[in-house]
């Protein structure tokens, strides 16, 4: 299976991107995994909410293959431990997928399209955090969900 980590916009803190960067070389050890970028929509600021959240939901779904699964990091979505979250990798390993795909919308959420295309939604947090924040936890708890499946001792049980 591969993981795929789609966020919309750039990393612009350096010190965010080492870290992002550390954690997708320690997955290299336990799974495929990829993070893809989409550029920041250009004029943003003549667009209202929804037509931001339209055009970035178009360019989201350009990168979503039709047999993919996709979860979407949503702050109304289902809130897991992170042993749940191991969990709910393991069972997609199991269920034979080829790709997962979690995907870090814009500013403003996800388009309806985007969210009718998901399988579900998962939120990291209560709390609100920037989405350059955001891809460093998701890469974060991607990676501590292999340790937890290997009983390796990163996460402290």
């Amino acid at each position: 299976m591969t993981i795929r980590l789609i966020a919309i916009g750039k990393t612009d803190s350096r010190h965010l991107q080492i870290l992002i960067s550390e954690y997708e070389n320690r997955l290299k050890h336990y799974i495929n995994f990829e993070l893809e970028l989409i550029p920041d929509l250009k004029n943003s600021k003549n667009l209202t909410e929804n037509q931001q959240k339209e055009k970035e939901g178009e360019m989201i779904l350009k990168k979503i293959g039709a047999a993919e699964v996709i979860l979407l990091l949503d702050e109304r979505g289902k809130h897991y431990t992170s042993v749940d979250f191991a969990e709910l990798i393991q069972k997609k390993m199991n269920s034979g997928i080829k790709q997962l795909v979690l995907v870090i919308g814009g500013p403003y959420g996800f388009s309806e399209a985007v969210y009718q295309k998901s399988q579900g939604s998962i939120s990291l947090s209560k709390m609100t955090f920037s989405h350059q924040m955001i891809r460093l936890f998701a890469v974060e708890q991607i990676y501590r969900a292999f340790t937890i499946l290997r009983n390796e001792p990163y996460h402290h049980r």
